[in-house]
Parts: structure tokens; sequence; C-alpha cells
């Protein structure tokens, strides 16, 4: 193993951001198991890089609700029951719909285009891979994204939408998990109504279908028997 090496300061800022860059792979891609411990130690020494740069990567996970900070314990992967998820998906059900109605509202001709161009990108982009691990695609969980962003935009308010970035980051190891424990859910579907629902401008059916797509991802990792009929 290479020796753990003091670069300069643009060269360890350098070396953190590569650090970063693969501790959150790994925990995105599922190497880590919900509820793992993060040693700084020998991610140090799996590196090859000093503890100094570990644990500035590690801070950034926790920022971004991929890692814990677990007082006289060091860092670990958030647990599946954690009940913060349960807190993100309630926090998503309120204010999502209602910025969904604003954009239905307010979203003009070049909104349906963007719409409609996010949701054919996300069905066409493949879902899962095999050298990606068990978890869905860094290409499909970012147009994943851009489709439920592109959603909102209509509303015209960079508040709100800085609010659903926020919730969107906090959120995201809570969807691939809920995505492996429930493989027989029709996604493809749910995005395909919810298409359909805003470009029909019809804001009641749009709102109801984006409740029941973020209650079915909370429901997943609620219910203790969903990993037992998981993959």
């Amino acid at each position: 193993m290479a020796k753990a090496h003091t670069p300069t300061p643009a060269g360890k800022q350098m070396l953190s951001e590569q650090v970063y860059a693969h501790l959150r792979d790994a925990i995105l891609r599922g190497d880590h198991a919900p509820g793992d411990p993060l040693k700084p130690q020998d991610l140090a020494k799996e590196q090859g890089v000093s503890l100094a740069v570990v644990r500035e990567a590690l801070v950034r996970v926790v920022g971004e609700g991929l890692a814990d900070r677990l007082p006289n314990r060091g860092f670990a992967v958030p647990a599946v029951s954690d009940r913060r998820w349960q807190e993100i998906a309630e926090a998503r059900r309120t204010v999502e719909p209602v910025v969904l109605r604003m954009s239905i509202e307010r979203g003009d001709v070049d909104w349906e285009a963007r719409v409609r161009a996010a949701h054919h990108r996300l069905a066409r982009t493949p879902a899962y891979l095999p050298e990606e691990g068990e978890y869905y695609t860094s290409a499909w969980a970012e147009a994943h994204r851009v489709f439920h962003r592109t959603l909102l935009e209509g509303c015209g308010n960079p508040v709100l939408l800085e609010t659903f970035d926020r919730m969107w980051t906090a959120s995201e190891l809570a969807r691939r998990w809920s995505a492996h424990r429930s493989p027989g859910r029709d996604g493809v579907l749910e995005h395909r109504r919810l298409e359909e629902a805003a470009l029909a401008r019809d804001a009641d059916t749009a709102a109801e279908v984006l409740i029941r797509h973020l209650t079915q991802t909370a429901d997943a990792l609620a219910d203790p028997t969903a990993a037992a009929s998981s993959p």
C-alpha cells in the first residue's frame, strides 16, 4: 500500500476532492451497506492518503446526508430505519406538490418542451448496469433528478427550487435503497403519468400522482418486510 503523502495545499485540495468523489460514489453504489462504519484509518490506508484528507472528505459526505458523524464513534453510513427518511419524505410531500401546481399554472411552452425532453431522456436511460453495482446508474440518477426538477421549474421561484435541490440531495440514499427493496415497482409508469398530467395542465392529478410517487419511496424503507422481497 502506498505511503500516505503530504501534498502542497493545492495538491491536498485536489486529493481531497478525489477521495471525496471516490467515497461518495462508493456509498451510492452500495459498496458500504446501511449502518456500516466508515473508519478513517482504513479509508486512508485504502486510498494511500493522510487521515486529514479522509476526514475532510467524510465531513463533506456527512453534509450531503450520505454519512453520519457519531459522537465518540466516528463515521457511519446511515441506517435504513433512520427516521430522517420519513421526515424528508414528509417535507417533500408537503412542498413539491404545491410547487408543481405553481409550475403547471405558470409554465410556458418552453417549459412544456423541457418537461417532454427531460422525460424522454429519463425513459431512454438504462436504470441498471452490472458494472455500476446493485443500485441504479449515475446517468439514470441524473436524468431522474433533471426530470423532477424540470417539472417544478415552471414555478419561476428560485428559492423554492433551491429548497427542492436540498431535499433531493438529502434523500438520494433513500431513493436508491427504496428502489432496491421494491423491485416490482413500475417507476416508468409513474414518471409517464407525471409527465402526462403536467402537460395536460391537470394540477390535481399531477399533485396526486407526485404524492403517491413520493409516498411509495418512503414506504419501502418503513416496511420491515420489504428487504426480504428484494433481490
